[in-house]
Parts: structure tokens; C-alpha cells; sequence
């Protein structure tokens, strides 16, 4: 890459699951990467083989402070995605989600750079319209224990658009539906990750219920592409847009897969709905295919080999 094109690029949550993998292809593609992460959810073990690369820059920070760089784009990714880590500590998600996007929107304004918001498919809560396009606003519980971070993500998207009427910031949202694969933490409490570390601990496999609500899953080569395709979009284009598989399955289907794919004995264990769990998730993709060319290349049978021996490795049973 000539030294005329490459760009400084700020991600927040670089050390987490899809920040560490998208420091990575930004290194890759022969930009600076300026890394940032208060590793309450993130790890240095995510981006260790990054650390004495020249072009990568680690800094432990926490977004709800403000952050004082110089930067041509950022990428916040900053905030705890999984149920038991974001309910750990309410206040404090929302917070990021709220402060943070604040702190980095601050940040943007100053220095005019770029700004990619990892907004969720949360913002749709129990979603009565499926599946979910774009234009759907959602059916959020805003008092129940998912709230701090449906609500945070919400809010977090009124600021980034008030932030773009207010002051011209050139902003992109991005709503992220189910990623997985290498990388995601053991304890995080997401199905993919709970189904295959209890099938390789031979552990019963934990359905919610009959197992017969829905989940689209996407495999995170495919969603940091979508990341990267959407912040080179052109600066008309803002978003909101989803970025997920619309491949739909049953959390049922995924326990039976991982059970075939991992050779586990373990058994099917169903246990009572928790609150507000959402009983169908699949995004509708048009906006993404039609505004960035984009679509998932790989199915989840392609996608589960690769992330159960990461976790083979990780339980030291490779």
C-alpha cells in the first residue's frame, strides 16, 4: 500500500471476538491500527500475535472516558454483546453504549474522520415483524433485563444520526445479527459458544425451552468483510443496515449439528424461556447486497469445523 493511502484506523473492543479479527484484515490490507480495549470482555491472548507487528498500536482505555488520538476512521465496537456479560453490570453497559458512542462521536467531531457504529439486532427486541428489514423499529422491552443493552444500542443510533443532522459527521451503523467462530469467549453465554464447549466437556447441551425459536448465524470472516465494505461506502450511504445470514435455524437444529459435527455423547437438556428471549431473528439483507455487494459466503457447516477447534484447542483437547 502506498504511504498516500493508508489510514489510521481507531478500533474500540480490538481485543474482543470480531474486534481482534478485524485489527487483523485492517493490518492486512496495510493500514495503522490503533487498538482499543478496557478488556472487560476483550483479551490480550485475541490480538498476542499482532503485538510486535510495526503497524499496530495496543492502548487500554475505557470508552466511557473520553480518548484524545489522531485518527482518519474508527470503528466502535466497544461494549459487552453477550447476555451474562452485559447483565453483570447494567449501568455500566449502558454507559459504553450511551458515553461511549458520546466519547468516540466527540472524537470524530474533532478530528473529521470517519465513524462505524456496531449497532445489533437487538435494536428489534421480540421482533413482530419477520423477518427483520431495516425499516422495522423494533418491540423493546425498555425496563426488562435485556434493556441495557437494546436500549444502549438505541441510543446509541439516535446519537450517531444526531451527531450526522447536527454537525455533517460522516457516520455508518451497522446492525450486527448472530457471529461466530474463532475467538468467541468460552463463558460468554451465546449458543454457538455454550453448545460446543458442552459438547466437547460432554456436558448436556442447555436449550431454552423447546428449542424452537430462531437464530441466523453468521460466521465472522463474513460480517468483518460487511464491516469494512460498508465504512468504504460512499458517505451518502449511512445506514442503519443489517449485517447477518439469513439462513434460518432452529436452536434445536444447532444443538443436533454441533452434537454431529463435535462426535459428543452429550444429551439434549431443555430448560424454562428467560425473559424477553427473542423468539425469531433472521435479517432481511437487500440494503447490504444493493448499497455493498455484499452477502455471507459461508454456511454454518462450513463455519462450525473452524470454531470447534479453536475451542478444541482452548480446552487443550486438540
Amino acid at each position: 500500500m502506498r504511504e498516500i493511502d493508508r489510514k489510521r484506523i481507531l478500533v474500540t473492543g480490538g481485543a474482543g471476538f470480531l474486534g481482534s479479527h478485524l485489527c487483523e484484515k485492517l493490518i492486512a490490507q496495510g493500514h495503522d491500527v490503533l487498538c482499543v480495549d478496557n478488556y472487560f470482555t476483550g483479551s490480550k491472548g485475541n490480538i498476542a500475535h499482532l503485538l510486535g507487528h510495526p503497524r499496530f498500536e495496543l492502548l487500554r482505555h475505557d470508552v466511557t472516558f473520553p480518548l484524545y488520538v489522531e485518527v482518519d476512521e474508527i470503528y466502535n465496537l466497544a461494549c459487552p454483546a453477550s447476555p451474562i456479560h452485559y447483565q453483570h453490570d447494567p449501568v455500566q453497559t449502558t454507559k459504553t453504549s450511551v458515553h461511549g458512542a458520546i466519547n468516540m462521536l466527540g472524537l470524530a467531531k474533532r478530528v473529521q474522520a470517519k465513524i462505524l457504529q456496531a449497532s445489533t439486532s437487538e435494536v428489534y427486541g421480540d421482533p413482530q415483524v419477520h423477518p427483520q428489514p431495516e425499516s422495522y423499529w423494533g418491540h423493546v422491552n425498555p425496563i426488562g433485563l435485556r434493556s441495557c443493552y437494546d436500549e444502549g444500542k438505541r441510543c446509541a443510533e439516535t446519537l450517531f444520526f444526531d451527531y450526522r443532522r447536527q454537525h455533517r459527521l460522516r457516520i455508518k451503523v451497522a446492525r450486527i445479527f448472530n457471529t461466530y467462530g474463532p475467538r468467541m469467549h468460552p463463558n460468554d453465554g451465546r449458543v454457538v459458544s455454550n453448545f460446543i464447549v458442552q459438547a466437547l466437556r460432554g456436558e448436556p447441551l442447555t436449550v431454552y425451552g423447546q428449542g424452537q425459536q430462531t437464530r441466523s448465524f453468521c460466521y465472522v470472516d463474513d460480517l468483518v468483510d460487511g464491516l469494512m465494505r460498508l465504512m468504504a461506502s460512499r458517505d451518502e450511504f449511512t445506514g442503519p443496515v443489517n449485517l447477518g445470514n439469513p439462513g434460518e435455524f432452529t436452536i434445536l437444529e444447532l444443538a443436533q449439528r454441533v452434537l454431529a459435527l463435535t462426535g459428543s455423547a452429550s444429551r439434549i437438556e431443555h430448560l424454562p424461556l428467560p425473559a424477553d428471549d427473542p423468539t425469531q431473528r433472521r435479517p432481511v439483507i437487500d440494503v447490504a447486497h444493493a448499497e455493498l455487494g455484499w452477502q455471507p459466503t459461508i454456511p454454518l457447516d462450513r463455519g462450525l469445523p473452524p470454531t470447534i477447534e479453536y475451542f478444541r484447542q482452548l480446552l487443550g483437547q486438540a
